[in-house]
């Protein structure tokens, strides 16, 4: 058994209700799409990477933006630079060459304690080899080796070189795994405090993460900055919730550290007071050594310089200077939600280059607020929301054009031919189903009509007297056209138009009374000109009144008509046809006098109207002068002295 058609209607959506769905529809992919790439890393959704690299991308911008150069006043950067190996010969420099370095830093200089951004892989001099082993078990002296995370790219042999050392004495929570390294040589293994200096860039070549602690053969290491805190910072080293992918925040870039050349330290040609109290790095910017990065700053960054940035961040941490933790990817995610509302509500209301201009403008503010998010949280991708406006920009606006598109040919079918282009604008922005249905509005009736139309045209040939009907219906057309009404249909000599369908406005009796004046002088204007010509003079008959009344798409199968039918049209055509009586040319109902705003009133008085049961009170408006073709005779003053009285 089947369903019936009109069953089957039932379960079909309405064109309207099709139209919302299908926004929602596209407001929740919107919105989905920022979800995914918030947390698709971690449901393994490996295909974002392109996205989260377009995110690392705005935040290296952020971060450019945001860089200070204001010196970081606890560090030092020593560099075996340019100058240094020209002074005291090239690399690599003997044991006692570095251990004279460090005991000049700590003793003469005052240093709280030395990181060296170097490995000593291989024995050096045996004096200075005891003496840098002497400094790293006993002193303030952090060394340095390099784990290796080269995951993607296998060696054929993994890197084994040297004696791991400075290991914690329990594994941490997290850490990063390990496959190889370069240690110092065996001389080194007693050494309390050793750090990581090796580092993996992202696929893009830049490096913004760095694993603060390191696991290799089931022990944890950690690295060059944070074993120097942890050996002589004097203060407890700071809570670690990334440790195996910190984000290095690039707060400065490498000239905003205070450096110092290698050999200036050696010479002791420098202010000690420029390193008293600080934590120094040495390490080398030297282009020979090949100790570049790139970084979110630039290109060839010297390595040193990130060991610097790590360091400067962990004491921020270690101060509780770091920005606060904000929930970005919620955040994220509600403005996503929020420009999938604005085109779901706002787009069927506006013209597409509008939709794109509000889409920009929701885009330029994500934009400011991942700004200011980005310090505060390192894990949200910045570029999620804008995937999501993207996607409304492709999707949502065409698919709206193309509503209004389909809506406009329908509409633009029925209404082109008798209400104002405002109008029809109006009508495409609204978010009505059906404008042309008939339901209850709140009009202004203007009926207007030639009087004596017969005795003008009787003596002019057919065409004299088409061309005086056309001339005179364009005196009638153009106000109501101009002033946002609409016109119900022609009368042969004359029209009804309306004010306040199929869209409610605003004073539509102002606005039909403003009409009603421009079709007296442009009438007027039109009379001279006959009367140039040897012409009978004209005369319009206009009446106005306002009210309910039900206005829409009346008819038949056959045929219909966008019309407004009630007691207060009825009533307009009643005192148009009374201003035959009256030496005004418009007459006007108390409808339509209750709603003015702007228009002055002449009491004509009461009379019973052909239809109504009991008398209605007339007005002419008081700023549209008497109609000079109208003037009253001595018959017509005593007949308006009678309706007086009787008022």
């Amino acid at each position: 058994m089947t369903d019936s058609p009109s069953s089957q209607s039932k379960h079909r959506l309405a064109p309207r209700q099709q139209a919302v769905f299908a926004r929602a529809l596209i407001g929740v992919v919107a919105v989905l799409l920022t979800v995914l790439v918030q947390w698709g890393p971690s449901f393994g959704l490996s295909h974002l990477d392109n996205i989260s690299f377009g995110s690392e991308t705005l935040r290296d911008q952020f971060i450019r933006w945001r860089a200070t150069t204001d010196v970081e006043p606890r560090i030092l950067v020593v560099d075996i630079d340019e100058a240094s190996l020209a002074a005291e010969g090239a690399w690599p420099w003997s044991s006692s060459r570095i251990a004279d370095l460090v005991e000049i830093l700590l003793s003469r200089y005052e240093a709280r304690g030395v990181a060296l951004d170097i490995v000593r892989e291989k024995a050096g001099d045996p004096e200075g080899d005891m003496r840098l082993a002497a400094l790293s078990t006993h002193g303030p002296l952090v060394l340095g080796q390099a784990f290796d995370f080269d995951y993607e790219q296998r060696r054929p042999e993994p890197l084994r070189q040297g004696v791991p050392a400075g290991a914690l004495p329990q594994p941490a929570p997290q850490a990063r795994t390990a496959d190889g390294y370069i240690a110092n040589h065996a001389g080194f293994a007693g050494a309390r405090h050793v750090g990581n200096i090796g580092f993996v860039p992202d696929r893009d070549g830049v490096l913004r993460h760095v694993p603060l602690l390191t696991r290799f053969g089931g022990r944890d290491y950690p690295a060059l900055g944070l074993a120097l805190l942890d050996c002589c910072s004097g203060a407890r080293a700071p809570a670690l919730p990334d440790a195996a992918h910190m984000r290095i925040p690039f707060k400065r870039d490498w000239e905003a550290f205070t450096i110092a050349s290698a050999t200036d330290i050696l010479n002791e040609s420098i202010d000690p007071a420029s390193a008293r109290g600080r934590l120094v790095l040495v390490g080398s910017s030297s282009l020979g050594l090949g100790d570049r990065v790139t970084t979110p700053h630039a290109a060839k960054r010297p390595g040193l310089g990130v060991q610097a940035e790590i360091l400067s961040a962990l004491l921020d941490r270690q101060a509780g200077s770091t920005p606060a933790p904000w929930p970005g990817r919620l955040i994220a995610c509600a403005f996503a939600l929020l420009s999938a509302l604005l085109a779901t509500l706002a787009f069927p209301r506006l013209p597409a280059w509008a939709s794109v201009a509000l889409l920009g403008l929701v885009s330029a503010l994500w934009l400011r607020a991942a700004y200011e998010i980005a310090p505060h949280d390192p894990l949200f991708s910045t570029t999620a929301p804008l995937l999501s406006n993207l996607f409304l920009l492709a999707v949502a606006v065409p698919y709206q054009w193309q509503l209004a598109q389909r809506r406009s040919r329908r509409l633009l079918g029925t209404l082109q031919q008798y209400v104002a282009p405002s109008v029809v604008r109006e009508l495409l922005r609204s978010d009505l189903e059906d404008p042309l249905a008939p339901r209850q509005l709140d009009v202004t009736t203007l009926i207007a009509d030639m009087e004596g139309y017969t005795t003008q045209v009787e003596s002019l040939s057919m065409e004299e007297s088409a061309r005086l009907t056309r001339e005179f219906l364009d005196c009638l057309t153009g106000p109501v056209i101009a002033g946002g009404g609409t016109l119900d249909k022609y009368t042969g000599d004359g029209l009804v138009a309306f004010w306040g369908a199929p869209l409610p406005i605003e004073q539509h009796a102002d606005r039909a009374l403003d009409a009603a004046r421009t079709i007296v002088e442009r009438v007027e204007a039109l009379s001279l000109v006959r009367e140039a010509q040897g012409h009978p003079p004209l005369r319009v008959r206009i009446g106005i009144e306002s009210g309910p009344a039900v206005a829409g798409d009346f008819g038949t199968s056959f045929r219909s008509i966008y019309t407004a039918v009630g007691d207060s049209v009825n009533t307009a055509s009643r005192l148009e046809q009374a201003a035959r009586d009256f030496p005004y040319d418009v007459i006007v109902g108390a409808g339509t006098v209750e709603r003015a705003l702007r228009h002055g009133f002449i009491a004509l008085g009461e009379r019973r109207l052909r239809g109504k049961g009991k008398a209605t009170a007339l007005f002419t408006p008081s700023d549209i002068p008497r109609s000079r073709s109208a003037a009253p005779d001595m018959t017509e003053v005593a007949a308006m002295a009678a309706v007086k009285g009787s008022s």
